[in-house]
């Protein structure tokens, strides 16, 4: 695809998260589903389509580490040597976000976030200038889509934008690490 049509579907994109839509998406991990991640009834939205406990938050792509003190209170020194280090994908929970939906964040004040290393998904956000939500593009419980020909039917009808970008493409890595950090400067891996 070239960058006329990555263009084209970014900007289609963010017409949709601008009004609280929610979007189907290719990320540097699985295939997403996605919404504004600062818009309240946009995160409800996901929760309802995928069937999924609000218990269980999700997880957040920022562009780069520079807007990570936008939406968290105190960042670890560790985190910023955890990911210049990163050698695949990494999800990093933070302690004590801010400025993001309620039902994004976690009951006890955390968010997990990731700054995706993927062309679509890089622009997106820059152009959109707020995090957006990244869920894996299946029902709670279910595996995730690896391709986009593995995305159930009933997800699918309940998109309200589907990005065209990389939609043949299979992509070759599993969801990413996540590792968990404490207020002091330790942390737990929780997914490897």
């Amino acid at each position: 695809m070239d960058d006329n049509s990555l263009n084209k579907d970014v900007k289609n994109a963010i017409k949709v998260l601008e009004k609280g839509g929610v979007i189907l998406y290719p990320t540097d991990t699985i295939w997403g589903i996605g919404c504004d991640a600062t818009n309240r009834l946009a995160v409800e939205k996901i929760y309802r389509i995928k069937k999924r406990e609000q218990n269980k938050s999700m997880i957040v792509l920022l562009d780069n580490m520079v807007h990570l003190s936008s939406y968290l209170e105190n960042i670890p020194s560790i985190a910023y040597e955890m990911l210049l280090k990163a050698d695949c994908p990494l999800t990093i929970i933070y302690p004590e976000a801010k400025n993001l939906a309620e039902n994004v964040i976690a009951f006890d004040g955390s968010i997990a976030i990731r700054i995706p290393d993927n062309e679509f998904c890089q622009k997106l956000i820059r152009t959109f200038g707020k995090p957006i939500v990244s869920t894996s593009a299946n029902f709670s419980g279910e595996p995730s889509a690896i391709s986009f020909d593995n995305i159930s039917a009933n997800i699918l009808s309940q998109m309200d934008y589907i990005v065209q970008f990389n939609q043949n493409q299979i992509i070759k890595t599993k969801p990413s690490r996540i590792v968990k950090l404490n207020k002091d400067v330790g942390f737990v891996v929780i997914r490897e």
